[in-house]
């Protein structure tokens, strides 16, 4: 359990120092002016629009541990995690960081970074055991005090409602190939919207749609140095073209029915909508031709997706591609995947592919990554910084987006604790650093970005990769549970107090 924390231990606990946190006023919870910091504004800074929103993102099964308490019930991931070979190392989450008993520390954290807004997830089998019935008491009142205690500290909070975490005894149904799952996860998202609207106004709806569509019902595979490495989530299936299609509707028919299922439950003002992995096509070369050809290959590339959801229809080509094994859908479910959303989260991390124009069917030919092409320490993670400008832009063009928010954006990295107390992860900046100059060049074209949440907070349960993998701004060491401040928080922390990038 988490103890008491004086500022000045708080310094010593995380590595604070480190960032320049002290025990004065100006550190209580918000970042520091230049005026208070003693430092100027860089000399052509890149600065974000007046009112940009800096946030730190994290979910649920990563962070929570605590799986057995409070009535929450077993989700798929508890089942994949635990069933041996899934996990490298053989790691789960029934740990993970703790944050279940120590949210107040957690906050604590933010606070002495100066972000503004926090993206987590609310585990759906921690508020409905089995995903319906009766709601626990316990498991929501867990939420309504983490809210309130950010917005205490000045912190907005944007909660995500699935972040992959499907009840198991709703898996044991069917799971995402039952039309009844996207009704059970409307009914949920309606009551979470009528128990928390009246302290949150913003909520996600659904993260990340090919992540546990694709690769939990099919597996997937990358391309890294050359070779191809599969790619593997909970539920951990292998469906067949036709049954793959079909859980693919059914996860953007919960999306419009949940949607719906906010309106009509959430109080006036509350604003809803998805955080999708945007598969983005970047132009090898930026000329008009080359553009053109990006835009239809980012659009023929979303088509179970995001398309759908935002044009209300499913393309030819991807219909005819699909053939016999098309899903089965009827013109109501189209007009229900398409309710009206009031903006769209995309996680960007790295480009889906290069493409130039071409006068073959389709308009487009996709670039293969060179066996040399640079990645981060995850191997799905190909490097390409440019695709956080033209990922906002092909929402806007396309889609005519009115609200944007790059839900996540981050790395892993092999971080590891110097002699002196310090993570020096000099990858994490220049990742940082280029990506957010690519984001600057979107605002200042007028794309309307409205905020950035990095991910993550603090390092976590990577998925499959378990704890090997580490993507925080926080250094977590995962048997004390002891926090230390990276040198990239001190960087994103300069960023965020002068809204610039540094």
């Amino acid at each position: 359990m988490p103890t008491k924390l004086t500022k000045r231990d708080f310094a010593k606990v995380t590595g604070a120092a480190a960032l320049g946190i002290t025990t004065g006023a100006p550190w209580a919870g918000r970042p520091q002016t230049s005026a208070e910091s003693g430092t100027k504004p860089v000399q052509g800074a890149a600065a974000f629009p007046d009112g940009f929103l800096w946030g730190v993102a994290t979910s649920a099964f990563q962070i929570e541990g605590a799986v057995k308490e409070d009535g929450r019930g077993a989700s798929i991931w508890d089942s994949y995690a635990h069933t041996p070979g899934k996990i490298r190392n053989g790691d789960n989450a029934d740990v993970a960081v703790d944050h279940y008993h120590r949210y107040k520390d957690d906050l604590r954290l933010m606070q002495d970074l100066g972000v503004k807004a926090y993206r987590f997830s609310i585990a759906w089998p921690r508020i409905f055991t089995s995903g319906l019935g009766q709601p626990n008491a316990k498991g929501l009142d867990f939420y309504r005090r983490l809210i309130d205690a950010l917005l205490e500290a000045g912190i907005e909070p944007f909660p995500t409602l699935y972040h992959w975490d499907l009840p198991q005894a709703l898996q044991d149904k069917g799971g995402w190939q039952s039309r009844d799952t996207a009704k059970a996860f409307a009914d949920y998202a309606g009551y979470m919207a009528g128990a928390l609207s009246d302290r949150t106004k913003h909520f996600f709806t659904i993260n990340e749609f090919f992540s546990f569509v694709d690769i939990g019902h099919r597996g997937a595979e990358v391309v890294v140095d050359g070779r191809k490495v599969r790619i593997e989530h909970a539920p951990g299936l292998k469906l067949s073209n036709a049954k793959l299609n079909q859980v693919r509707h059914n996860a953007v028919l919960a999306q419009g029915l949940s949607v719906q299922a906010i309106r009509a439950n959430a109080t006036a003002g509350t604003k809803c909508g998805p955080a999708d992995n945007l598969s983005t096509a970047v132009p090898a070369i930026e000329t008009p031709e080359h553009i053109k050809a990006a835009e239809i290959a980012t659009r023929e590339m979303n088509a179970g997706y995001l398309t759908v959801m935002l044009e209300g229809k499913y393309t030819d080509s991807y219909l005819a591609a699909a053939g016999k094994a098309a899903p089965k859908f009827t013109e109501e479910e189209l007009k229900i995947i398409s309710s009206p959303v009031d903006f769209i989260g995309i996680n960007v991390y790295r480009p889906a592919a290069y493409v130039v124009a071409s006068e073959r069917a389709g308009g487009f030919r996709p670039i293969p990554f060179n066996k040399s092409h640079p990645r981060m320490l995850s191997l799905w993670h190909l490097l390409g910084p440019e695709v956080m400008y033209w990922a906002p832009r092909q929402m806007q063009s396309l889609w005519k987006t009115k609200e944007i928010y790059i839900t996540e954006n981050g790395c892993g990295a092999s971080d590891e604790i110097s002699a002196n107390g310090i993570v020096d992860d000099s990858d994490r900046i220049m990742f940082l650093r280029n990506h957010l100059a690519h984001l600057h060049r979107a605002t200042a074209e007028g794309v309307p970005v409205k905020g950035y949440f990095h991910w993550s907070l603090m390092d976590n349960f990577e998925w499959s990769d378990g704890f090997t993998n580490r993507f925080g701004l926080v250094y977590v060491d995962f048997k004390t549970q002891k926090r230390t401040a990276k040198l990239s928080a001190a960087y994103f922390r300069e960023a965020m107090a002068r809204n610039a990038v540094v």
